[in-house]
């Protein structure tokens, strides 16, 4: 229903905060990592947002990019993962560092966040993962994925489609910003960085 909200900053707390757009105040539950990179109170904000309906809630998630709209709603997705559970992953994990871990099938690095215990992280990564799989069957048609040179490269092109990105964006977008020494996540950071600013 709402792409983004964008106003002044009018209120923040401990996940939430308020947007006032035209005298009308928004209040959007969110990430600590997007309460982090706010402006000042009355500075003006953007917040790419989610409306979560259930039969007795209506409530507006909204975060400072779109990379962490897209792993919320990834995470809210997996069966057992509620949108709380999904901002206490946002607020602990960055984007890139929880798509790598699903890459990795790394269950540690997703039970970090409040609310998660190994077992949801595991059914976590076997949802996520097993969606990658289906999402690359359709979008790799026509392309040649064998030019992709190495494990690191294919496995920073998998966590950028955990993300939402297609194959084919993926792939370019890791290609245009690869870099010898450089480890796989520094490659997503990278990578994203070029996405975004080509929105």
């Amino acid at each position: 229903m709402f792409a983004y909200i964008k106003g002044k900053l009018a209120a923040v707390g401990e996940n939430w905060v308020v947007v006032d757009t035209n005298g009308v105040g928004y209040r959007i539950s969110t990430s600590g990592v997007t309460i982090r990179q706010l402006p000042h109170l009355d500075e003006e904000v953007k917040m790419f947002t989610y409306l979560y309906v259930r039969e007795d809630l209506m409530e507006i998630y909204g975060f400072s990019d779109n990379e962490q709209l897209s792993t919320f709603q990834l995470l809210i997705s997996v069966s057992g993962v509620g949108p709380k559970v999904a901002l206490a992953m946002l607020s602990t994990l960055a984007p890139s560092e929880f798509a790598l871990a699903i890459v990795n099938s790394d269950d540690k690095t997703i039970s970090k966040a409040p609310g998660i215990g190994k077992k949801l992280a595991q059914r976590i990564i076997l949802e996520l993962k097993d969606k990658i799989k289906s999402d690359e069957l359709v979008s790799t048609k026509g392309i040649d994925m064998t030019e992709i040179p190495s494990d690191n490269i294919s496995e920073a092109v998998s966590a950028l489609m955990v993300l939402g990105y297609s194959a084919p964006e993926a792939t370019q977008a890791v290609k245009a910003v690869q870099t010898e020494g450089t480890n796989v996540e520094g490659v997503i950071k990278q990578a994203l960085k070029k996405m975004v600013s080509k929105k």
